[in-house]
This record gives structure tokens, sequence and C-alpha cells, in this order.
């Protein structure tokens, strides 16, 4: 009889495949298409009941959506690079999620694991000694790459799915594994969270890989994250010559500058960290024209949910006010958003223990305080505990080319293996567990 090790060992040429043909044909959040296809079509092989797209990410809860003629023109490319026609319908339109369940017909828990698919907006570095440049298999898509190590989640994911189902029978309980688009910006999460997604999950799991934790290193509960908020703000006043009658212009730019300068001079709160950051400003179209629109790009960010949601409103006064000041108007889009969650302490300790026993590991932490950074799996977490299950985050350290969203990003692929055992394991012994509701 095949042991676990033995089942995952077997994958790992086919892991590799996969990756490097993800990481190659990248695809940003909300354009996951071929992606997608693909995902479906490897499940749909193995014998999974799936959600797909509308079922599974609700409309109105999406947050920084491409515009249509962005969705229709990546839905094109897509196809033209090899996404599956007869999965495409199901996605079409941005709705670029999978769920996965395995029903094993014995009672038990229902188990879930997120897992996501997006690429990062930069262009991937062409430098000979960058390994996906050198191997042939970098960002063929121009202003899309995997430097976050997305594609190596979602093999991770597909793998995980191939070797549960070859030990169904030593399995009880429900297993359900989320394809998460668009978790760069912090987007997807919550129109999954909103669709219904993580409601019958009683332990659920995310995962990332790398993040600065060393090789040989789990961290079984990370809590590092930030609660945050992504808006675009849309300054609209009125032009004018700037010469010969400034007086009729309405200055959408100094609206918007008096506004960032402001901002910058919030993040105070005594409930601790906070953060905000205009990170674009766009405004104007010529030197002798008074600016009649101006565009903002802002994030704040809290160590809990009610210090990024106080500064939150905090700057929805200084915008209000910087606009008022220069008779403009203004419109707010909510672009992306993230919650702080702390991780079940049970579920923590039971990852821990069985990563201890599984003997692979140098190091295994419950968590690691780190670059504050935001995860919108978060959303995820939180409705499993609001809803009386247990939760958690856990970080597969290894070691990288470079860092995150770096262009010559790049990770030590032998670490998929390892986080598809270790989940792997999870799940087989998920009845040891005492802790589920």
């Amino acid at each position: 009889m095949k042991t676990l090790s033995d089942l995952v060992n077997a994958r790992i040429p086919q892991m590799q495949s996969w990756r490097r043909d993800l990481h190659h044909f990248a695809e940003s959040g909300w354009l996951e298409f071929r992606t997608a296809t693909i995902v479906a079509e490897e499940l749909h092989r193995l014998g999974y009941q799936l959600k797909l797209g509308r079922d599974v990410i609700d409309a109105d809860a999406r947050m920084g959506l491409p515009s249509d003629d962005v969705l229709a023109q990546q839905e094109s490319r897509a196809l033209e690079q090899g996404a599956l026609p007869q999965w495409i319908s199901h996605f079409s339109g941005g709705f670029c999620g999978v769920v996965a369940t395995l029903e094993t017909g014995r009672p038990g828990p229902v188990m879930g694991f997120r897992v996501d698919m997006d690429a990062l907006d930069q262009n991937e570095s062409r430098d000979a000694d960058h390994i996906p440049t050198r191997e042939g298999f970098a960002s063929c898509n121009p202003g899309m790459m995997h430097a976050c190590g997305h594609d190596g989640h979602t093999t991770i994911g597909l793998a995980l799915a191939g070797v549960l189902m070859e030990m169904k029978d030593q399995l009880s309980g429900t297993i359900k594994i989320i394809f998460q688009p668009a978790e760069e910006g912090v987007r997807g999460a919550k129109a999954m969270v909103a669709a219904g997604v993580v409601d019958d999950v009683d332990l659920f799991t995310a995962i990332h890989l790398g993040t600065g934790v060393p090789a040989g290193e789990i961290v079984c509960g990370s809590d590092s994250f930030l609660a945050t908020t992504k808006l675009d703000v849309i300054f609209t006043g009125v032009g004018a010559h700037a010469g010969g009658k400034p007086e009729e212009g309405r200055n959408a730019l100094l609206a918007a500058a008096q506004a960032t300068l402001a901002l910058h001079n919030l993040p105070q709160h005594s409930g601790g960290v906070a953060r905000v950051n205009v990170g674009v400003l766009q405004a104007g179209s010529g030197r002798n024209v008074v600016p009649d629109y101006a565009l903002m790009k802002v994030e704040t960010r809290g160590v809990s949910n009610q210090v990024n949601d106080d500064i939150y409103q905090q700057a929805l006064r200084v915008i209000s006010g910087a606009a008022a000041m220069y008779g403009v108007e203004y419109d707010i889009k909510l672009m992306g958003g993230a919650r702080s969650c702390t991780p079940s302490q049970p579920w923590v300790d039971f990852i821990h223990q069985q990563a201890d026993a599984m003997g692979i590991f140098t190091s295994v932490v419950d968590t690691k305080k780190q670059a504050a950074g935001s995860e919108d799996a978060t959303y995820m977490l939180e409705r499993v505990q609001q809803r009386g299950g247990q939760s958690s985050y856990v970080i597969f350290g290894c070691d990288l080319a470079a860092g995150h969203h770096n262009a010559k990003f790049d990770f030590d692929e032998a670490i998929m293996a390892t986080a598809v055992q270790t989940l792997a394991t999870l799940a087989l012994n998920q009845a040891q567990f005492g802790g589920q509701r």
C-alpha cells in the first residue's frame, strides 16, 4: 500500500509542470480565466463536486473589478492561450472562482482549504540570471507576473485534491478546496464569503509560501496581518483658462493635493499600529488649464479592525473637507479590503502537533512577527469563527530568489510537495482533533 509520502512524491513532476505553466500564463485578479478552466478540468477529472463562477462569488461584493472592455479582452486572450472552452463560460465577466467538494460518505467535520490563483500587475525580469527567464517559463503576459507564489498555491491545491481523492477511503467528513481569485489588492475573498462558501466549514486552513519565513520552518497560525481598506477617490472640479479666467475654475488637483498632505498626517491611534498611504495621484490636462479632474488611490491599515475602521472614517472626513475647501465634487469607490483576525488556538495547536509528528520541519512555530501586510483570507477565517468553527493561516517557509512583489521573485519548488503532505496529513488525522463544533 502506498504511503502519503509516496503519493505526494509521485506528483512532483506534475506539480512542477503545473506551476511553470501557470507562471508562464500569469493572470491578474478577476482575469484568471485560463487558470480557472485548467483548475476546473483537473478537479472534474478527479471526480470532485464543483461549484463555479457566480455560484461561489457574490457579484455585488466584488471590489476592484476591471472594466467590461478589459474583462472581454482578457477572456479572449485566455482562449488564445489555451483556456478550455468547455469551462470558460462559467467564469465570464470575471467570476473566476472554483470550489471543489469531496464527500467521503463517513461522518465528520467539513474541512476547508483555501488557495489563491492571481498574479500581480507587474512585469517580470528578463535578466538571464532569473530562472523563469533562463528556463523559458517567465510570464508571457505584459504587466502580469506571479511574484507572490500564487502559481505555487494553485498547484498545491490541485495536487492536494489528487492525493485526497486517492486516499478517500481513509478520510471522513467533507473536504472543500477553495480556489480564490483576486487576492492581490485584497479583492476576492469577501465576495466568496458573501456567496456562503465557508458557511458550512468547521475547520479552515489558508496557506502561503515564503513571506520571509526561512526554509524548513512552518508557521502554524500567522496573525501579523493588518486590516485594510483600499479606495479610489475621484475629484471633479471645473476647468478654466488658468491665465484668463482662473476664478471660474474649481481646482480638483489642489483638492487632491490638500487631501494627500492631510491624510499622511493621520496615522496616530492609541489602539496600535495605523497606516495611511496615497500611492497614486493623477490630475490635470495642461499647464494653462485649471484641473477639473484628479484621481487619488488610497489605502488605510490598522492592527485591528477597529483601528482601521477609525482611520478610514478619519480619511473620509479629510477627503470631504478638502473637496469642500476647493468647491469640487468627489466620489469614492471601494477597491479592496481585508480584516485582522487571530487564528483559533486549538486548531493552531493541532496543526503544530501534526507538523511536529511529521518530522520534516526544522522548526515548527505557532506564530511569528513579520513585516505587516494584509491578506483577505482573513474574511474567511473570521466567518468560520463567527459560525463556531476553527480557522488558521499557515505559512511554509522556503528559499526565495528575491522578495515578494519583486520582478525577480521565484521560489524553491520543493516546498509544494511539503505543503501538500502537511495539508493531507491534517485531513487524514482530523478525527484526532477534539475542538471542532
